[in-house]
């Protein structure tokens, strides 16, 4: 064990922390899932399916009325992680999901109530499932779908410092109530002797609370980066047992790009396992069901 010495300890008694400025700590969550969408009309094809985020709808100032990610101040105690991992219990009761920290957001009068810093998790799990928390007059969630497009992008190469600056167009919608954000980010992307430096700019839109328009934009666009590097970070996105048609269509989702069957079966072979198990209860012919290889996945 560390021994502090004398020296060390009067240093510290006199030591006053409250000497300086500190921020507020908290935690925000973009918590993705793969959903329906919408009503079935043929039994024939495949349920429509969307990538989704959870919203809540704030009950008290600042922004009241107005939707947000999900979070909350840490307790006395308490770190991060497991300020995450309360306040997503909370929300929906699913206690072990897939947890990351995508970001730390601390820019100059980013909350009107003071300074405050937040440590942003990225959560992934399979909705379909696991129930909200039950609203109330004060209270309300929901599952918006979410797509995020290049509306136009400009590069900028002087010597050794190069400028990608994208405009991005956020799009967050809710069939059943007819809410619906549209939310233009700009990143802006540096590189000076090879190093990266990124910043978003909020352009337009309405309806959100504090930045957590540049936070999605921000953890949409890590969750797509690394599905393309680590096959195994979509498998948290789909039950136990799945078609490979339906992870495949994951993928696609989180990728927003259309995938080669043939290509993304060969790539995903080593982390499934052919079940005897069939889909139940649909009107097109029965595929067969997989799993994860759980060899690949802790290898």
């Amino acid at each position: 064990m560390y021994q502090m010495t004398p020296e060390e300890k009067s240093y510290l008694d006199q030591y006053n922390i409250e000497d300086y400025d500190r921020p507020s700590i908290a935690t925000d969550i973009v918590i993705f899932s793969i959903l329906e969408e919408g009503e079935q009309d043929n039994f024939r094809k495949l349920p429509e399916r969307a990538l989704k985020i959870l919203l809540i709808k704030r009950a008290a100032y600042p922004y009241k009325d107005c939707w947000a990610l999900p979070g909350g101040f840490c307790r006395q105690g308490e770190d991060v992680l497991e300020t995450a991992k309360r306040e997503l219990y909370e929300e929906t009761s699913v206690e072990n999901a897939y947890l990351q920290l995508a970001g730390i957001f601390g820019e100059k009068d980013r909350d009107p109530r003071g300074w405050i810093i937040s440590h942003t998790y990225m959560a992934l799990f399979d909705g379909k499932n696991h129930k909200l928390r039950a609203g109330s007059d004060a209270w309300e969630a929901k599952w918006f779908t979410v797509r995020l497009s290049i509306k136009e992008q400009e590069k900028i190469i002087e010597q050794e410092q190069v400028h990608l600056s994208t405009l991005y167009e956020l799009v967050l919608s809710h069939e059943e109530s007819g809410i619906c954000f549209c939310i233009q980010i700009r990143e802006h992307k540096e590189f000076v002797q090879y190093h990266e430096k990124v910043q978003y700019e909020w352009i337009s839109g309405e309806g959100m609370a504090f930045d957590h328009g540049k936070i999605i934009v921000h953890t949409l666009l890590q969750l797509r980066k690394q599905a393309k590097h680590d096959l195994r970070l979509a498998f948290d996105l789909v039950p136990e047992y799945f078609t490979l048609a339906q992870l495949q269509r994951t993928f696609e989702l989180i990728l927003d790009e259309k995938l080669i069957t043939p290509n993304f079966r060969r790539k995903i072979a080593d982390y499934v396992l052919e079940t005897e198990k069939f889909v139940e209860g649909e009107g097109h012919r029965p595929a067969k069901l997989f799993k994860r290889n759980v060899e690949a996945f802790y290898s």
